[in-house]
């Protein structure tokens, strides 16, 4: 008897050792609560409120990983042919003239100037701070990039035709994410997750009702291309002559570029293709300030002149050194990180030689 009851008494302390290590592993993920307060046109300001966390599902969402791979670059420029089976050499041309003639299709793009022709409550600066956030939300929930770039095309979109009011601007925001979120990524956050990131201050409800107008609003047409559908294959080529300790640093500095478009108004009016390429026309001026950042290859391939691409450089410029979105530091903080090679740290010259937007001769 007395064995019975040691055994019995070994076997409920195993149990017990079993039970605590499983219920360490489902500890609640923290996750921050933020509530956009008023914005008022002249300043910009949003209220931020810790709180403690609650349980969240016990449900581990796949974090992707890549490994870090130069680059393969076009073997034939003139031929735009990549050995990158990714790149589709047999019919890299097609798709890309495919995506520049979607890009120029009025419907697929927002107005340039809807804030002062559609809005009545919606600033300038209350865009900004909201995509400055959804900077930070994607980076909570791992989102990949193009689902970041195409919210805020779908909310570009949304106002161009829909006038809102100010108060469920962040409603818009995350009703697009969410549907971004299920067009691009393998395991998209719930529902549940974007009113959870807001504190709460939508209900699902009110989450499903905008995402359907949002929809609506589109047409259904979801997959229009970004800045980043053109970066990738332009900088492949502008990495050709860079240093292997520099063609990393000249890909990052790129997508830091990029994002930090996406905070400018401004940039509603150019097409995404010549942001791209306007995007490398910096990236290379930043790290190599006394050589031309053009050439001929990169103008044959992006189909831009250096004078198409003066007033959007010299606005992505300001950017850069903070005369323009200065205040929105999401984009900086994350690029700051050593994963990205604290690109954001990176600054070029306060001017760009007048010469350097002279068209380049061959």
């Amino acid at each position: 008897m007395a064995d019975q009851e040691n055994n019995k008494r070994v076997t409920r302390m195993a149990k017990k050792r079993a039970m605590e290590a499983i219920e360490s592993q489902l500890q609640p993920v923290n996750k921050k609560r933020v509530v956009l307060g008023e914005i008022s046109n002249n300043t910009v300001s949003f209220r931020r409120e810790t709180v403690k966390s609650v349980t969240v599902k016990a449900q581990k969402q796949k974090c992707r990983s890549k490994k870090v791979k130069k680059p393969q670059v076009f073997a034939d420029t003139n031929n735009e042919k990549s050995s990158d089976p990714q790149m589709c050499e047999a019919y890299v041309s097609d798709i890309y003239e495919y995506l520049h003639n979607m890009e120029r299709e009025a419907h697929r793009r927002p107005i340039a100037d809807y804030i002062e022709k559609v809005q009545k409550d919606v600033g300038i600066n209350m865009r900004g701070v909201l995509i400055d956030w959804l900077v930070e939300v994607a980076e909570e929930y791992k989102l990949l990039s193009h689902t970041l770039y195409l919210t805020v095309s779908y909310i570009d979109r949304f106002l161009s035709v829909n006038v809102l009011n100010r108060k469920r601007l962040q409603l818009l925001g995350v009703s697009s994410m969410l549907i971004a979120a299920k067009y691009e990524e393998i395991s998209p956050p719930h529902t549940e997750d974007f009113c959870y990131i807001t504190d709460n201050t939508y209900t699902k409800q009110e989450v499903v009702k905008m995402e359907a107008d949002v929809l609506k609003a589109l047409k259904f047409e979801m997959g229009n291309p970004t800045v980043k559908s053109f970066l990738r294959r332009i900088t492949m080529v502008a990495q050709e002559d860079y240093a292997l300790s520099s063609y990393m640093q000249l890909e990052f500095l790129g997508y830091y570029l990029a994002e930090l478009s996406l905070l400018e108004y401004g940039c509603l009016k150019f097409l995404p293709s010549m942001v791209a390429a306007s995007v490398i026309f910096l990236s290379r001026f930043t790290l190599k300030p006394r050589a031309h950042p053009w050439n001929p290859a990169l103008e044959q391939l992006s189909g831009y002149k250096p004078s198409d691409l003066k007033e959007c450089v010299q606005i992505l410029h300001d950017l850069q050194s903070g005369r323009r979105a200065g205040n929105l530091v999401a984009v900086r903080e994350k690029y700051k990180q050593h994963k990205f090679k604290c690109v954001s740290a990176l600054s070029s010259p306060s001017t760009i030689p007048a010469s350097f937007f002279d068209d380049v001769k061959e």
